[in-house]
């Protein structure tokens, strides 16, 4: 599923009028727009923060914030009942199948994560692209490659 490359959030605490395709709603996550919209999420702007780190799967606070968002919207907001899939990317560096193993290792962090917030497992659905959507050339692109993006399943 090509999802286009991730936007500049809007300010803290806005509520987007018409939400972008894939508002970066922390340094690790991409939240599809139509999800954004709905959930009403509050997004910190962080455009110019670091994405994972080379090789890594660990989620950072401003991480946590966006999921418990996101997890309260599933659970007790306008997405009740609604399911989410988490598709894990990485940049282009690495093995093909290094990198599906890390995209997948990336979504299984943030699944797990929403599990331990109530969401129930069979409303998340863990995917990878590893780098098959990447188009960074240099860090700061490849920053922006090493995410886990989240998005309506139905």
């Amino acid at each position: 599923m090509p999802v286009a490359t991730a936007q500049p959030a809007a300010p803290a605490k806005a509520t987007p009028a018409a939400a972008p395709a894939t508002p970066v709603a922390s340094p690790n996550v991409a939240v599809s727009g139509d999800l954004a919209q709905a959930c009403k999420l509050r997004f910190a702007n962080v455009d110019q923060a670091p994405k994972f780190s080379y090789d890594d799967t660990d989620l950072l606070p401003s991480d946590r914030d966006i999921l418990q968002q996101i997890a309260d919207c599933l659970m007790r907001g306008p997405l009740q009942g609604k399911s989410v899939q988490l598709v894990g990317r990485t940049d282009p560096r690495g093995t093909d199948e290094y990198n599906l193993g890390l995209g997948n290792r990336r979504a299984q962090t943030v699944r797990s994560y929403l599990e331990r917030l109530g969401v129930p497992s069979t409303r998340l659905a863990p995917t990878t692209r590893g780098e098959i959507d990447a188009n960074g050339t240099d860090e700061t692109g490849w920053q922006r490659d090493r995410r886990v993006d989240l998005e309506l399943s139905n």
